[in-house]
């Protein structure tokens, strides 16, 4: 449901630049991490799928997957927000608070461990060493975005970041399931 509601304020946010063209500057970087943040919820959906293999779901397991769910809310109320009003548009608005949903997205990697470990051990392994140097390089990828105003660095970091998640949705799941 959570992840529903997440993919629910990605959604309304876009249509809004279809419902009032030109009310708010669009920022292109912005929609670059809509559009990563959407393909990571379609991902984590997938992901979850695999709960299925462990043999008791308790409440701790219970809890611990509606606060990761939550972690992804939090990462599209940050990109949409309620009000621009304080903001010339969503430039503004993004690089404002970059240290925050690069902070979330951070979280997110790092509970994506835990979240697969609770899968159980073979299940981890079962993507390499690839997996947890993913993870690694995009906590630290979003440590130096939450630092950096660098617009080049933004670009470099969505494009190639969006890149690889499609790249490694495909290759983890196509090619295991």
């Amino acid at each position: 449901m959570i992840i529903s509601l997440s993919l629910a304020r990605l959604l309304s946010g876009v249509a809004l630049f279809i419902q009032h063209p030109g009310k708010t500057k669009v920022y292109w970087i912005h929609l670059g991490w809509v559009l990563f943040l959407f393909v990571f919820l379609v991902h984590f959906w997938w992901w979850e799928y695999h709960l299925h293999a462990v043999p008791v779901i308790d409440v701790t397991v219970y809890l611990f997957v509606i606060l990761y769910a939550c972690v992804f809310f939090f990462l599209c109320v940050l990109l949409f927000p309620t009000s621009l009003e304080d903001y010339s548009g969503y430039e503004h608005y993004f690089m404002s608070r970059r240290a925050w949903f690069f902070g979330f997205l951070a979280l997110a990697f790092l509970v994506d461990l835990i979240d697969t470990a609770v899968k159980g051990k073979a299940y981890f392994e079962s993507f390499g060493i690839e997996y947890p140097l993913r993870n690694t390089a995009y906590i630290a990828l979003c440590v130096v975005a939450a630092l950096t105003p660098s617009r080049r660095f933004h670009a470099a970091f969505l494009v190639g970041a969006l890149l690889y998640q499609l790249a490694w949705m495909y290759r983890a799941f196509d090619l295991l399931d």
